[in-house]
């Protein structure tokens, strides 16, 4: 008997963190077979190369790993490329994407595509009920431009695309770049340089009030591919732990974890952003999606993953 050809996805950004986990998950199946491409080979803000790279790869689909992405210090200081790259991008992917028939997409969004103050938990019918968080509004409003050509191609030609939600990721091939990376990577890059250099305090941004939720990127790759497979509605779909945590408290637990005795003073002058973030999941939940690593075995995870790689990849 001939032995099925699998099918193939494609995964762009796939040497990013979600990227890397994503084929990470995918190698483990029998019914699909990741294809990527360098940005060097295919610059994604260029739409005719865009369209030839998917006419000639044929994809069976494709999942939106690759954006314009940074913490808050990033998005305040370069809102254009925020604003713009990311739209660019994703217009590229997803109207080619249908021009050469590919039957499944994915768009990954983020969860500062809901309001600021929107009732906890989010739930994803939220959207557009409020004012967005303005110190990363550039690239929420790109993101939430993305959900709607998504869902306008569902409306106006039946395409089963769809959009995904998740909270804040870390893990193994984050950014821990001190200015432009996300809040876990920074803190932990922070503190591992403070014990280094045997200082006694470093400066975290903000006022430690914050509360936020954190998912391991292995286990939202796990929840993605779950919903490649089985999710198809006009609404987006959340991708939470359900956990949320002060940030206060994250750096304690990423201090203990780095067995650091400093003290951690606060700039204030930097905003916290939204104070609380949580996402209703339950949407997925009902899929029977379980997160695998609570907070602390994730963070140990990607301290180990950093002092690793760090001299490989990281000044």
């Amino acid at each position: 008997m001939e032995k099925k050809s699998k099918k193939k996805i494609w995964i762009t950004g796939h040497k990013g963190m979600l990227g890397s986990a994503l084929i990470r998950q995918l190698d483990k199946s029998n019914i699909y077979k990741c294809i990527t491409v360098d940005k060097k080979k295919l610059n994604l803000l260029n739409n005719n190369k865009v369209n030839n790279w998917i006419k000639k790869n044929k994809p069976f689909g494709i999942i939106m790993a690759a954006a314009r992405v940074g913490g808050i210090y990033a998005n305040e200081t370069y809102p254009v490329n925020f604003l713009k790259e990311n739209i660019i991008i994703q217009n590229n992917i997803i109207n080619s994407a249908f021009d050469n028939n590919v039957k499944k997409l994915v768009f990954i969004g983020s969860s500062c595509i809901y309001p600021k103050n929107s009732p906890q938990p989010i739930k994803e019918n939220y959207l557009l009920s409020g004012y967005l968080e303005e110190t990363n509004q550039w690239y929420a409003i790109a993101k939430i431009a993305g959900v709607k050509l998504v869902q306008a191609y569902r409306k106006q030609f039946k395409a089963n695309y769809i959009s995904v939600m998740p909270t804040n990721l870390y893990g193994p091939g984050d950014n821990f770049d001190k200015k432009n990376s996300h809040v876990i990577p920074g803190l932990i890059k922070k503190i591992l340089d403070a014990k280094k250099n045997n200082k006694k305090k470093f400066l975290a941004w903000g006022t430690g009030k914050a509360q936020r939720e954190f998912l391991h990127v292995d286990d939202c790759a796990r929840a993605i591919i779950l919903c490649f497979k089985k999710y198809n509605s006009d609404e987006p779909i959340n991708i939470g732990s359900g956990k949320e945590i002060k940030i206060k408290k994250l750096i304690n637990l990423i201090k203990m974890i780095c067995n650091f005795k400093g003290k951690v003073e606060f700039n204030k002058k930097i905003g916290d952003g939204t104070l609380k973030k949580l996402l209703d999941s339950s949407k997925l939940k009902k899929m029977g999606w379980r997160p695998k690593y609570n907070l602390s075995q994730g963070i140990q995870m990607t301290v180990d993953w950093y002092l690793k790689n760090k001299n490989k990849t990281f000044k």
